[in-house]
């Protein structure tokens, strides 16, 4: 049978990509899922054996995801996102217009020396959080944020695998390399052409409000409780400011009691010291942790532990926090803390209690219960089963709080440092360098291992280890080399900016599909030979077609930081082709238009003189 230029294996690789895209942009599975029937379908025709269609789950991109997952989940256990945050919140207000103009040229810039996927990843819950409190669109902003986090990755060249690849290509032609910051005016044209972008295209972007955790409904904030400030405590002798600095925003103080007295001369410049303790409003994050920072203790708890003598209700390792409401008709309600003494009639601690409204006693222990009070309660699970079952609580749930470990936030910085300065040097290969911060992230405690399970979206990683077969699939079976050749007859004759245009096109669309290193390394070849049947140097065609692989902002799948964003903003794949084909489209321009100017001594500015 004819196929004319393809081959009988070309043509089912075709019909298995066609397929596949059409499984990607009409959603009618999980992308994750239609990138597991793509992967069946190639090993099934006899295109990929089993090896090669498994090859995506041991692959670079696969294993730096899943550590940037659990490298971010340690930088937010340890307080730092929560901190970024604040400070982006600060900067940006409440408006979305300003939150986008701040939040973008800050992701660039962190983007420049890491890996993207990081960057994204980390930024996801704060502006999620941030969208929510301020009652703005979080499609809004994720969007815009994950496009400065693939635009930063042209500020220098160590960002992005396909600008080493692209450095390596030009050396081994006997070309001069690339310095760290050679591309980087380009990078800053494209940072500030996108957040113009973002912020007049603003109605371009959808209007969704997101998704949030199951449990975001259980994360109430103005939870009362007291604090100990314990013997020996690093804390003591350092100002009350310098602990809410470190709590953060969602720490108010009610009280200081001092002696057992309430002092209302003490505040934010007064030092703290040993046996202090400290009346509070504290969000579940920090109620959580402020019993494992071992300069400071739930008071009630301590107190508690010093009037036991039979242990009860255990070792710290054996208890849990948990939220009881008060039922209606309660035999509790109108009853103070103190009056129940709960304590010693459930065995479980009242470590905070939340009421709609607050007013309550500033004594925790004198604060009367009422109907609809919810309860935190410390104690040995074995005794919220009995609680469970008690008529005066109308249920017993989760507590939705996740204790920060803000101690180890230094720690958690200087893994990052070395993770990025390992890959930077090259003294690691890039995935094994990510990998090792992981794997650092969790042996120092900086998050716990089962939390590290949990950061893993295993839906993306495994679209990601599906997709990239699909590149081994195209180069094996001769597809990518045949689509190669064409371009090299068509455009050869082609003047220098319409080449490099073409190159980036043809680099942008091939992204989609492949890794930006596979589509560098296919394509590279190419631009090198053109360049030379032009006799102009080829480092302006290789660096278009990287920057090409690497900012084409399309579809979801042609960046995995897109594909973090996905869920959480409730994106369709026709959100990214409407924003993102206009702006690939000045993108595009740009960046052939500057790589002439800078090695091929172009025009910076057009020339409009007849």
């Amino acid at each position: 049978m004819d196929l004319g230029p393809f081959t009988l294996q070309q043509v089912m690789f075709l019909l298995i990509l066609a397929g596949g895209l059409y499984l990607f942009i009409s959603e009618r599975l999980r992308i994750d899922v239609s990138a597991m029937l793509i992967l069946l379908a190639l090993v099934v025709t006899g295109i990929l054996d089993e090896g090669q269609a498994l090859s995506g789950f041991a692959s670079e991109p696969a294993i730096i995801v899943a550590a940037v997952f659990i490298i971010s989940g340690g930088l937010a256990a340890t307080g730092i996102t929560e901190h970024i945050g604040q400070w982006i919140g600060r900067a940006s207000g409440r408006s979305e217009s300003r939150a986008i103009a701040v939040t973008m040229p800050a992701v660039a810039a962190m983007a420049s020396f890491t890996h993207h996927v990081m960057v994204t990843a980390m930024m996801l819950p704060i502006l999620t959080r941030f969208a929510k409190a301020r009652g703005l669109s979080v499609s809004r902003l994720l969007m815009p944020m994950s496009l400065a986090a693939s635009l930063g990755t042209c500020l220098t060249l160590v960002s992005a695998p396909a600008f080493l690849l692209a450095d390596n290509m030009l050396e081994r032609t006997g070309a001069e390399g690339l310095g760290i910051f050679s591309i980087t005016p380009i990078g800053i044209a494209l940072v500030v052409i996108g957040v113009v972008y973002m912020l007049l295209a603003r109605w371009v972007l959808p209007k969704r409000t997101g998704k949030s955790g199951d449990d975001e409904y259980l994360r109430l904030d103005r939870y009362r409780t007291e604090l100990l400030v314990t013997e020996g405590s690093r804390w003591s002798t350092r100002p009350l400011a310098e602990l809410q600095k470190s709590l953060g925003d969602k720490f108010r103080m009610i009280g200081w009691l001092r002696d057992g007295r309430l002092r209302r001369d003490l505040g934010p410049t007064s030092p703290l010291i040993s046996g202090d303790v400290l009346l509070v409003e504290a969000s579940a994050d920090a109620l959580a942790s402020l019993h494992d920072d071992t300069g400071l203790d739930l008071y009630p708890i301590t107190r508690f532990n010093a009037t036991t003598r039979d242990g009860e209700p255990g070792e710290d390792g054996d208890c849990e926090l948990v939220q009881a409401v008060v039922a209606p008709g309660s035999e509790f309600i109108g009853r103070s803390i103190r009056e129940l003494d709960f304590s010693h009639q459930f065995k479980a601690v009242i470590a905070g209690l939340w009421r709609r409204g607050a007013d309550m006693a500033p004594r925790l222990a004198d604060a009367r219960l009422r109907e609809g009070d919810l309860l935190v309660l410390w104690g040995r699970p074995s005794r919220f089963a009995e609680l469970a079952t008690h008529h005066g609580f109308l249920m017993l749930v989760p507590f939705a709080g996740e204790a920060k470990r803000r101690q180890r936030a230094p720690l958690a910085l200087a893994i990052l440092g070395v993770t990025v300065l390992a890959a930077v040097t090259e003294w690691l290969p890039v995935p094994l360098a990510f990998l090792l911060g992981a794997v650092a992230i969790v042996a120092t405690r900086c998050v716990d291992i089962g939390q590290a399970y949990r950061e893993i979206d295993v839906r993306v990683f495994v679209m990601i280890a599906g997709v990239i077969p699909l590149g081994i699939a195209m180069e094996q079976t001769g597809t990518a080399q045949l689509l190669a050749s064409g371009l090299r007859h068509v455009v050869a004759d082609w003047p220098v900016l319409a080449v490099l245009l073409v190159l980036f096109t043809m680099a942008a669309l091939l992204t989609q599909i492949l890794s930006d290193s596979a589509t560098t390394v296919l394509l590279g070849p190419i631009a090198i030979e053109l360049a030379q049947s032009l006799g102009v140097a080829p480092t302006p065609f290789v660096v278009c077609t990287a920057l090409g692989a690497v900012v084409a902002f399309l579809t979801p799948i042609g960046h995995h930081g897109n594909l973090l964003i996905l869920g959480p903003g409730q994106y369709r794949f026709g959100d990214f082709v409407r924003v993102g084909v206009p702006l690939t489209v000045v993108i595009a321009f740009v960046c052939a238009w500057m790589t002439r100017w800078l090695w091929l001594d172009g025009p910076l500015w057009p020339s409009f003189a007849g």
